[in-house]
């Protein structure tokens, strides 16, 4: 069923450089074709294998295997966001949400999926912009979530909410996350978030640390539109993370909008794939 197979790692571990080779060996013993991420390319001595950018897997390929933990996976599906092709992960993290494949059974499990014996689980994707003086000064997409949050400062960020153009509420926090159904198990599970099934249509609002015992975690239909205003009047005491990652700072009147994109990311899973097991 599956071919063409590329593989996604991120080096520093010596875990995956040995998980990486014993997956080397499996896909030559069974004569696939093998593309590699120029990371997994530095971690291997190897002649017969492509090699490209991970950002151009996902037009070469017809899967990938990512090698590391639910943070690699993270990557490897904003690589793969532009195209229709399946990802799977092989777990050398702490919980493996996203990348459930354990690397002591990595032929057993292949087996299955090579002889078309898995579970597909579509999941949809965050859009995220910041406008400054109405004008759009970055956009991105995120699998988990999308957050504001505090930095190099002690006090509270003031922050106001809007939902389909229609004011919530004004807060006092570190910070806020918006998430999708999916990154409810990451960081919005630690602000005290609820854990929605990843197949339901909806976004998560938590509030992180809020100075308020009314301010909590909602959960809002997966069509609307959230927007969050920087309100605090220093400018540079906000910043923008995407799963996970710092991507700009934000100056006081910024406006963070989050929907849903229209794209997804197909993940590939064992067939006795159970998310609250994981849980």
């Amino acid at each position: 069923m599956f071919n063409k197979i590329g593989l996604i790692a991120t080096p520093g571990v010596e875990a995956v450089k040995t998980t990486l080779k014993e997956l080397l060996s499996y896909l030559h013993a069974h004569k696939l074709h093998i593309i590699l991420d120029k990371n997994c390319a530095k971690l291997v001595n190897i002649d017969n294998c492509e090699i490209f950018d991970a950002s151009e897997l996902g037009n070469q390929c017809d899967l990938v295997i990512a090698i590391g933990g639910d943070g690699t996976m993270l990557r490897a599906s904003h690589a793969l966001c532009d195209f229709n092709v399946p990802l799977l992960g092989i777990n050398l993290g702490h919980v493996g949400f996203l990348a459930d494949i354990p690397a002591d059974n990595i032929s057993k499990n292949l087996d299955d999926i090579m002889n078309g014996n898995y579970v597909e689980d579509i999941r949809f994707l965050l859009n995220g912009q910041v406008l400054r003086n109405d004008k759009c000064i970055y956009e991105d997409y995120a699998l988990n979530d999308i957050v504001i949050q505090k930095w190099n400062i002690a006090h509270l960020l003031e922050l106001k909410t809007y939902i389909n153009g229609t004011f919530v509420h004004t807060h006092r926090s570190d910070g806020m996350i918006v998430s999708s159904p999916t990154g409810s198990t990451a960081y919005a599970l630690a602000g005290g978030g609820p854990v929605v099934q990843p197949e339901l249509d909806a976004l998560l609002l938590v509030p992180i640390c809020p100075h308020s015992l009314t301010n909590r975690p909602i959960v809002i239909d997966g069509d609307s539109s959230v927007e969050v205003v920087v309100t605090t009047r220093e400018s540079d005491n906000a910043r923008l993370a995407i799963d996970g990652e710092v991507k700009l700072e934000l100056a006081s009147n910024d406006r963070v909008k989050v929907s849903k994109k229209d794209k997804s990311i197909k993940l590939i899973h064992p067939p006795e794939h159970d998310q609250f097991h994981i849980l």
